[in-house]
């Protein structure tokens, strides 16, 4: 029987949620008053996480409520923030960008975007917009801290670099993981939700799953076989693999066959990454190589995944590309129990009068260290460069969004330091953290409980094709981060804020509409602008824009009567999520090449090749430290740090290490102990831990809260140290990723 309700009490809500914090998409199940969370808990109908959440979407109340994340604009005078209405804020951002919106002061403009935009509706749809009013190529995000190789391997691959195929767990037999630790980040490009129930699942229908990786992570410990590759060398070992295979014979893409350019070439260009020769720098037995190769291309149905381990060092474009290799050679690419292509809700079909061009990069360079751009953007290390080096377009002025670079690039302090040059600088953030102390503006978005959700970009990696939709949790009024971006592209285009951005939104909304009536395969050919503008519904810029991308996508109404196509108003009324199928094959949809098939070989692999080829000379280190980097369940990057529950002790920012290598340098558990690399010295304490492997140390990624001016309270009380600022600004081949693993150090006593 349930108890009475408490006079006065304010009535208990329940609101279902798609959990905006990592990749995994979970469904929450969120207990709330008008006003206040008042507890947190998994979906348990939601059709893709069925009850799982982790703690980072149990703490989303805490981020609501957290009395350090802004709510109001701020403005800095005389060197201090005060709070400032929307009207003031915005007329400051015109007022400070003035100078360099004309045609010679846009190249002067630079941006930085951080990765909470692309767990964001309103921050992923209305980015480009911004970014294109603008005007400047002075373009860096946190992909070139991150996954960038991957998209390259994949322009290069399928003429298309957001084409990631992700595993089909649910079907596969045995899957080979590198750089990866999804039983702690939840998957990375690769959405599904509970992957530790699932690695458990694939094991107990007699499947396999093998890691490798210089730890043994919390995935590595539950895997079917764990080895601990020395960190840098993926992609020789990948190789490797890969000439096995060739030189065996195992090869069996038969269902690929007329779809892929170069597979008689492979033999010649694996020949030299034998298992024997690359063993003195993988530390991998010849022997266990060769078992592993014959396992992947005997099993009936296998995948290859690897993550930023494999990305994030010198080879990351070379790992990637060989990973995918390996899933064509077993004949795992778009295969049911392989790596298969999902297929979201709002992507568009492929265009039939489109003529693919195929994939480029470099079609403009960084002025100081020439960098080339790829996917319209330049590595973020050269962002520190551009900032202090003078000469004609000069970073002068710049825009963050949801990016805090200083502590989540290479050589923060150096950014800091540059940063503090700038004329005029504008954040979108809902802190002042170590990064916005420098803005002049700081525009706060709306919390993840007061706007609408939809993942246009993890949909696009899901193990299972679903669509589901979160209104807003709380009406407050407050400006999502769709309103913002579009209040800041009319200013770009010498527009007032807010009339303006409604003729920006509107702009982009027809030109998105008007695109697909051009292709007479489109659902909506024959139809007019007028007519399906006026159909549209939706309370913000970013569900009217969505509610159109869904009515005429793959599995949309088409603005018909049909009540079981899709459209927002459906997804409204399924809280849980709608089903729309497993994966299916679809190669043929999502190649973009000239040629229309798979393109193995390019001039990038050619070169990245032989740079592999001239490591095969190398020694093995002796006795020599490498740094890598560690995911921790609680935390993403640097911004959550400052939430209770996801910071409390026990200690996280430790430098882990191996108790033989703790024995040689004479170091005990828990003292602090001076890291040295080529770049700087930081002190943290020691942690001996037995998943490190011999010659390996490892720091966790987004620490170093270290500022008195900040308002991150519990950051500031946990404030760790930057693994960061230990990293050489140093770049990945042809991607212009960040070098953030293998990096030598020396430790010693403080």
């Amino acid at each position: 029987m349930s108890s009475p309700q408490i006079l006065n009490d304010p009535p208990v809500q329940v609101s279902y949620r798609t959990c905006p914090l990592c990749e995994a998409t979970c469904g929450l199940r969120i207990e709330h008053t008008v006003e206040q969370v008042l507890r947190v808990r998994g979906d348990r109908e939601d059709i893709l996480s069925r009850g799982y959440a982790c703690p980072k979407g149990i703490a989303l109340g805490e981020l609501h409520h957290d009395p350090d994340r802004l709510r109001r604009p701020l403005i800095k005078d005389a060197g201090r923030f005060r709070e400032a209405s929307w009207e003031e804020a915005l007329a400051r951002v015109e007022q400070g960008l003035a100078p360099y919106l004309t045609a010679s002061g846009r190249p002067a403009i630079g941006a930085y975007v951080g990765n909470p935009t692309v767990h964001n509706l309103g921050g992923t749809l209305f980015l480009r917009p911004l970014l294109k009013s603008l005007g400047t190529r002075q373009i860096f995000s946190a992909s070139t801290v991150d996954q960038i190789p991957k998209n390259l391997a994949s322009g290069l691959l399928f003429g298309d670099a957001s084409a990631l195929p992700v595993p089909d767990i649910e079907r596969t037999d045995y899957l080979l993981i590198l750089g990866a630790n999804p039983w702690e980040s939840n998957g990375s490009l690769w959405t599904a939700p509970d992957l530790p129930g699932r690695l458990r699942a694939l094991r107990r229908r007699g499947g396999r799953f093998v890691v490798v990786d210089p730890r043994r992570t919390r995935t590595a410990a539950h895997a079917n076989e764990h080895l601990a590759i020395r960190p840098g060398y993926d992609a020789l070992w990948l190789l490797a693999l890969i000439q096995v295979i060739e030189t065996e014979n195992l090869a069996r893409p038969a269902h690929l066959a007329g779809k892929v350019d170069g597979l008689e070439r492979l033999t010649d260009i694996a020949a030299p990454f034998s298992p024997e020769a690359v063993a003195h720098l993988t530390d991998i037995a010849p022997e266990v190589t060769r078992r592993i190769a014959r396992e992947l291309a005997a099993s009936r149905r296998a995948a290859v995944y690897a993550r930023i381990g494999t990305h994030a060092n010198r080879l990351g474009t070379l790992a990637a590309w060989a990973t995918e290799v390996l899933n064509i050679l077993t004949g795992n690419l778009d295969r049911e129990g392989g790596v298969m292509f999902p297929l979201a809700a709002h992507d568009r079909p492929r265009a039939s009068t489109a003529k693919a061009r195929g994939f480029s990069t470099g079609r403009w360079h960084s002025r100081v260290s020439g960098y080339p751009e790829v996917l319209g953007e330049l590595p973020c290390i050269a962002l520190t460069e551009e900032i202090e080096t003078p000469g004609e377009g000069q970073v002068r002025a710049l825009l963050t969004i949801a990016g805090n670079p200083v502590l989540s690039t290479p050589d923060g302090q150096a950014l800091e330091r540059a940063l503090a040059q700038l004329d005029f600088m504008v954040s979108v953030d809902i802190y002042l953290n170590e990064t916005t102390r420098h803005a002049d503006v700081i525009l706060p978005p709306a919390g993840a409980l007061e706007r609408p959700h939809y993942d246009v970009l993890f949909l696009r990696m899901a193990v299972r094709n679903i669509a589901n939709f979160s209104p807003p949790v709380f009406e407050t009024g407050a400006r999502d981060e769709a309103e913002i971006l579009l209040n800041l592209a009319a200013i770009a285009q010498g527009l007032p804020p807010d009339n303006g951005a409604r003729v920006v939104e509107e702009t982009q909304l027809r030109e998105t509409i008007a695109r697909d009536l051009a292709d007479p395969a489109s659902p909506v050919a024959g139809c007019e602008v007028d007519d399906l503008r006026a159909l549209l519904e939706g309370q913000s810029p970013g569900e009217r824009l969505l509610d159109y991308l869904l009515r005429s996508g793959p599995y949309g109404d088409g603005f018909t009567t049909d009540r079981a196509g899709l459209s927002l108003q459906r997804l409204r009324s399924a809280p849980h999520g709608i089903d729309l199928g497993p994966l299916q094959p679809r190669l043929g949809d999502v190649l973009r090449t000239a040629s229309g098939r798979v393109e193995l070989h390019s001039e990038i692999i050619a070169t990245e090749l032989g740079r592999a080829r001239a490591l095969l000379a190398e020694r093995a280190p002796a006795a020599q430290l490498l740094l890598i980097g560690r995911r921790e369940f609680h935390s993403n990057n640097s911004w959550m740090h400052n939430l209770p529950s996801l910071i409390e002790r026990p200690e996280r920012c430790t430098l882990r290490m191996h108790a033989d290598d703790a024995a040689r340098l004479a170091l005990q558990h828990g003292q602090q102990v001076m890291i040295t690399s080529g770049a700087a010295s930081q002190l943290a304490p020691l942690e001996i831990h037995a998943e490190m492997r011999p010659g390996v140390v490892s720091l966790p990624h987004g620490y170093g809260h270290r500022h008195a001016d900040t308002r991150q309270s519990q950051a500031n009380a946990h404030p760790g140290v930057s693994a960061n600022d230990l990293l050489p600004r140093a770049v990945e081949g042809p991607s212009g990723n960040a070098v953030l693993s293998a990096i030598p150090v020396t430790v010693s006593a403080a």
